[in-house]
């Protein structure tokens, strides 16, 4: 029998294994944990549910097609619920935008900031749609292996200025600085900088507009079991707490996955859904070629990583969005600090999180589950002891959200469980504990990021954030088609 294997059982490669397997191809999931969905795991305790992962779905039919592809009926596996506002973006001085896909709402809200940049705003909105149908629509899915490539798209990415930043781009059409800032924080959820990531990804807001903000009944988790269920009910295999210790290469392909507790199994291919870097340093080890892939992507720009901090209540706080994002008073400081600075900022922005108010069944009856994260530097930026710091940016993050957002917040606690950068670090081999991989900027997207097939191992292939088209639910999604693409081409012929 062939033997495919995919190492994580993340987003990427549980939409990659699907692909594989719907296509005949039997294929193996490995995974370390004692729980799926890699980074999008779930945890529980005390009554509450916590997604630990990503929890915004912004293309749903990217999801939807993995299942109608296979004969099935999405509907029979999960529900995907509608999230409006899309997030509600608020600052401390009390202003406040909800962020939807109802023009005429939006275009009202925004006349309150700045009556000028309503205009201002469509003309941004016809800029989004071109990046998105150029971005997302045609070249999202297509592998970047040689640079010709690359120079085939270079005129459309050119009229498109993607060389200028997210931010710089919503500032060419936008006056008003929250609005500014309302239109650019989005690269922060794919690990960007809006200063410095290129304007191709103010595709996102496009993308939103399109099919909107879902979020699953039951949470992400279960969104991430629907997928193992149809990936068995296809016939394939998960196997848990099965960490790979290395890949054995003889000549220039990979022989065998040797496992940490002994097992070993004999590869036709492998496609690697765990860190890239990760892959590359530690699981190919030191083959001669490795080594210098190894030297090369360590000099490259990596993503920030995230402080999260999972905490259920006795009250629901119904008043609260789904998605709240919460500006610190000095956006620009405050981003610059935690892409360049080698301490934690006085200073943050938040994004938190309140499923309940989606799906009440996440927390026991009149009570809430929730999550908040900041961006906070990778550890190559800011080598911080977190072990001490944790428990200190813990604390004034309750204060600041009880003082502007949630009242009464520390008498309500009824658990709590922060994960810091040392945690990516050490849970899921991240390098420096970055939670996105590479940073999203133009010299490392495209063909210019890790490729979706290895070109010097012939059977090795790459899925989820660190390949080609990057991070976040839609990119990774995105990536299992492109990678999909590149190996049933090669194990079908």
């Amino acid at each position: 029998m062939r033997r495919i294997f995919i190492i994580g059982s993340g987003f990427g490669g549980l939409a990659l294994a699907i692909r594989l397997q719907t296509a005949g191809i039997h294929t193996t999931v490995l995974e370390k944990q004692s729980k799926y969905g890699g980074c999008a795991y779930v945890w529980k305790e005390k009554g509450f549910t916590f997604d630990a992962g990503p929890t915004v779905i912004t293309n749903p039919n990217a999801i939807k097609m993995l299942f109608t592809m296979s004969g099935r009926l999405f509907s029979d596996y999960i529900e995907l619920l509608p999230v409006t506002p899309f997030y509600r973006l608020c600052w401390e001085n009390g202003k406040r935008l909800d962020y939807s896909n109802n023009q005429l709402s939006l275009e009202q809200q925004i006349a309150q900031f700045n009556p000028k940049d309503v205009e201002g705003y469509r003309k941004f909105l016809n800029y989004s749609r071109n990046v998105f149908k150029i971005g997302y629509l045609q070249l999202s899915t297509v592998p970047f292996l040689k640079f010709k490539d690359m120079l085939r798209v270079f005129p459309q990415l050119s009229r498109l200025h993607a060389w200028r930043s997210v931010y710089s781009m919503v500032s060419h059409f936008i006056e008003n600085e929250y609005l500014r800032q309302a239109f650019s924080f989005q690269s922060l959820f794919i690990g960007g900088n809006p200063f410095t990531t290129s304007s191709i990804y103010t595709l996102i807001h496009a993308l939103e507009l399109e099919w909107g903000v879902w979020f699953p009944r039951g949470g992400t988790g279960a969104l991430v079991n629907a997928m193992v269920k149809l990936f068995k009910n296809l016939g394939g295999e998960i196997l848990l707490n099965t960490e790979v210790s290395h890949l054995e290469i003889i000549g220039n392909r990979i022989h065998s996955i040797k496992i940490k507790d002994g097992r070993s199994f004999d590869v036709e291919a492998v496609a690697s859904n765990a860190d890239v870097i990760h892959t590359y340093h530690d699981l190919l080890r030191s083959h001669p070629i490795i080594n210098k892939r190894v030297t090369s992507l360590k000099r490259k720009r990596m993503s920030n990583s995230l402080f999260i901090l999972y905490f259920g209540l006795n009250k629901s706080h119904s008043h609260l969005s789904h998605h709240t994002v919460c500006f610190g008073p000095q956006y620009k400081k405050i981003i610059n600090q935690i892409f360049n600075s080698n301490k934690i900022s006085n200073e943050f922005s938040l994004y938190l999180h309140a499923p309940c108010n989606s799906d009440p069944s996440l927390a026991p009856s009149g009570c809430g589950s929730f999550y908040v994260l900041t961006p906070v530097p990778h550890l190559g930026t800011a080598n911080i002891n977190w072990q001490l710091e944790g428990p200190r940016l813990r604390d004034k993050i309750f204060i600041y959200l009880e003082k502007y957002y949630m009242p009464g917040l520390r008498q309500q606690l009824v658990t709590h469980k922060i994960f810091t950068p040392f945690d990516f670090r050490n849970t899921f081999h991240t390098y420096q504990g970055c939670a996105f991989s590479l940073a999203p900027i133009l010299t490392q997207s495209a063909w210019f990021r890790p490729h979706n097939r290895d070109s010097n191992i012939q059977n090795l292939y790459l899925v989820g954030s660190g390949t080609h088209p990057g991070a976040g639910i839609p990119g990774v999604i995105c990536s299992a088609q492109a990678t999909a693409q590149l190996m049933l081409q090669d194990l079908l012929i």
